[in-house]
């Protein structure tokens, strides 16, 4: 008597169940599914999310420092000379904006600090690539461009001025001598980053010399390359207020690094807190409209951004 029990159902055909074609929906749907996992999330957040997310938080904090500050004021645990009111600060504030020299100060040291910025990117680029890319270079100068990013930028500031004078060449000088360090260890550091079979990939399919770097290691060293640059930014800001306030002269103007040594100088904390807080402030801006739309848009680009 046969068996009534198989090992693998059979149509009416005769045919295994196992061969029989998939149902066209189900395929989609599992596509639909996979594709939702590996997809990043793009839609934008509310407005109301967005400004209850990153608007709130910081300007809780600054409210809660000034709250601390003033309480601080009315204790008169420090005497006004050392720790002015945040209403003396800001009395300052208005009368800098009066005679019109507020932007001035801001504008003098923005301009300054972004062109070195960029002149450092012009040398610290290629340099970086040239270090990472060939073995000797990198034995000769890799240890000395390490070295150049620990020196604090203000030891260069006495040099240049001998070298060059009390003019903005000099504060260019000054600029370079920290951020290309900066920058072109972070371009090393990214390259080195870079799984082995991207570059041999690219070789194979004829990305070699400057269409290679262009297409290949540019790209994959992206995200340390980034790093690099915010690191180089904070070297140059940081540079140009030390040379700043070491160096002055009338044919410099008034950057908020002099304004910071005027403030001493003439022993007004209401001008040193005014000083400190635009540097800061100019610092924060710089962050915030380009070197983190920046990270955003690579993380985007790389499927690493998570939207919460």
């Amino acid at each position: 008597m046969a068996s009534t029990d198989t090992a693998v159902d059979n149509n009416k055909d005769g045919a295994p169940a196992a061969e029989q074609p998939q149902d066209p929906h189900d395929l989609a749907g599992l596509e639909a599914g996979l594709d939702a996992l590996d997809s990043v999330q793009a839609d934008r957040a509310p407005l109301r999310g967005t400004l209850l997310r990153k608007v709130l938080p910081p300007v809780t904090a600054v409210a809660l420092v000034l709250v601390v500050w003033q309480l601080l004021v009315w204790a008169q645990i420090v005497p006004d000379y050392k720790l002015p009111s945040p209403s003396a600060v800001w009395d300052e504030v208005t009368d800098a904006w009066l005679q019109g020299t507020l932007l001035d100060y801001i504008w003098t040291s923005v301009s300054r600090g972004l062109l070195g910025f960029l002149m450092a990117l012009a040398i610290g680029t290629p340099l970086g690539l040239l270090v990472a890319r060939v073995a000797f270079v990198r034995a000769a100068i890799g240890p000395i461009l390490s070295g150049l990013q620990s020196l604090p930028s203000v030891a260069w500031v006495p040099p240049a001025v001998i070298w060059l004078g009390l003019n903005d060449s000099m504060m260019y000088a000054v600029i370079l001598l920290g951020a290309v360090p900066s920058i072109a260890n972070g371009l090393v550091a990214g390259i080195d980053q870079i799984p082995p079979l991207f570059l041999r990939a690219g070789r194979t399919l004829g990305a070699t010399g400057l269409r290679g770097a262009w297409h290949i290691v540019m790209p994959g060293a992206l995200p340390g390359y980034l790093a690099g640059l915010k690191q180089g930014w904070a070297f140059s800001w940081r540079s140009l207020m030390a040379a700043e306030i070491i160096a002055s002269s009338p044919d410099l103007g008034v950057g908020l690094g002099q304004l910071l040594e005027n403030g001493r100088n003439n022993a007004s904390m209401p001008q040193v807190f005014l000083a400190i807080f635009l540097i800061l402030l100019v610092g924060i801006a710089i962050d915030l409209l380009i070197f983190s739309p920046l990270e955003r848009r690579v993380l985007r680009s790389r499927g690493l951004l998570v939207t919460r």
